[in-house]
């Protein structure tokens, strides 16, 4: 199955593409005339980010398609559950910035847990540690970057939460969830080497820390 065929764009040009994207991103968000509009495109860039991914993961067949859906949906529930209840994660509301929105939870959420998912243990099976260690590692970088992202998410009308003030228990589940769905991922043999993961993880966790500091 080809989403696109990748040999009329190299690789090394995607990843100029890529860092090019962020810069002007970053710039974007930080003027503040042209801030509320890249807030507006902020899901197609990101839906541009999952594309790309996608582009260049290796096969697809019905097994990875499933558990694709699986990590999706599931994401995607929780975070409405966590939304509804304030159970899971803590007290909080989304904002627009992540498009369309069902049961007040953006769809694009349950995408972006299998965004992370895939890319991080990407990352961690390149840094030649024992393979059972990525199940830690990966969840790791997820935590880490999403530590980040509390920093600066209310900033880009992503999300708020309740007094302003992030409860611990919302990274001990982003922990648990994310080790789950890692966890997911290798016990059905899913290979998630991709010549992006590195660089699209990297890009975003470095655009969201500027950003902390910028905005």
């Amino acid at each position: 199955m080809e989403l696109y065929p990748k040999n009329k764009i190299p690789i090394s040009e995607v990843r100029k593409f890529l860092i090019i994207f962020y810069i002007v991103g970053l710039v974007g968000f930080i003027i503040p005339f042209s801030k509320p509009f890249f807030i507006t495109i902020t899901p197609y860039a990101l839906l541009l980010n999952v594309y790309l991914l996608a582009i260049y993961h290796a096969k697809y067949t019905l097994k990875y398609v499933l558990i694709f859906l699986i990590i999706f949906i599931s994401g995607y529930s929780i975070e409405v559950v966590g939304v509804k209840t304030g159970l899971i994660f803590g007290s909080y509301i989304y904002g627009n910035a992540l498009g369309i929105k069902l049961f007040e939870t953006p769809l694009l959420i349950g995408v972006n847990w299998l965004f992370l998912s895939y890319t991080a243990i990407g990352i961690a099976e390149k840094l030649r540690i024992k393979k059972w260690l990525t199940l830690f590692v990966a969840p790791a970088l997820m935590l880490v970057y999403d530590i980040v992202m509390e920093q600066v998410a209310p900033k880009m009308d992503m999300w708020n939460w309740q007094n302003s003030e992030v409860p611990i228990r919302n990274y001990v589940a982003w922990y648990v969830i994310a080790f789950s769905f890692v966890l997911l991922l290798k016990a059905f043999k899913i290979k998630t080497s991709n010549p992006l993961s590195a660089i699209l993880f990297i890009c975003q966790f470095l655009f969201f820390t500027a950003l902390t500091f910028l905005l």
